[in-house]
């Protein structure tokens, strides 16, 4: 084959190629992306009292109205109060929790309760009738005595992801755990 028929003949099929090439169709299909936002979850608690005279009259009660709310659109949680005493409280006071809250362990002074996701602020008593009562035994000399500390009640609101707890004890565990 002379070389001038050989150059005609790959010409011929490189024209027949393009032309079968551009002649042919394929299936094909694309779907529209589907975009995925990752948004935070996020819990907010605010811990809050309105009462501050709190004096010491035998027999009294005295209004005291620690509020904890778990705030709008936080996610579900665990929510917990600690319940701090003064080492003489009992000498002077006594008091009830409200209802919902369930003590973590005996004696702990820790409650907790669970709190539902919600569009709007969730408001919960700490105290039972958010008062405290002095007791009837507490006398004049007791209040006076050179070395009378003055008896106080500390609280303190945690919260913790309901998500991945099983019990409130784990839960507690994570809720102070100050290194993460």
């Amino acid at each position: 084959m002379s070389k001038k028929a050989w150059i005609f003949s790959v010409t011929v099929i490189l024209m027949l190629c393009c032309i079968v090439g551009s002649s042919l169709a394929w299936l094909k299909a694309q779907t529209d992306p589907v975009l995925n936002t990752f948004t935070a979850g996020d819990i907010n608690i605010e811990l809050k009292e309105t009462t501050t005279d709190y004096k010491m009259i035998p027999g009294n009660k005295i209004s005291k109205d620690p509020n904890v709310t778990v705030k709008a659109d936080s996610e579900p949680c665990w929510l917990f109060v600690k319940v701090e005493q003064s080492e003489n409280f009992v000498n002077f006071m006594t008091f009830d929790i409200a209802e919902g809250w369930t003590e973590l362990t005996a004696g702990s002074g820790i409650y907790y309760r669970d709190a539902a996701a919600s569009n709007s602020d969730q408001e919960f008593d700490v105290l039972k009738d958010n008062q405290v009562t002095v007791l009837d035994t507490v006398t004049k000399e007791m209040l006076r005595d050179e070395k009378f500390t003055k008896p106080t009640l500390t609280f303190t609101a945690y919260a913790v992801q309901k998500d991945n707890f099983t019990d409130a004890a784990a839960a507690w565990t994570a809720a102070t755990d100050m290194s993460k």
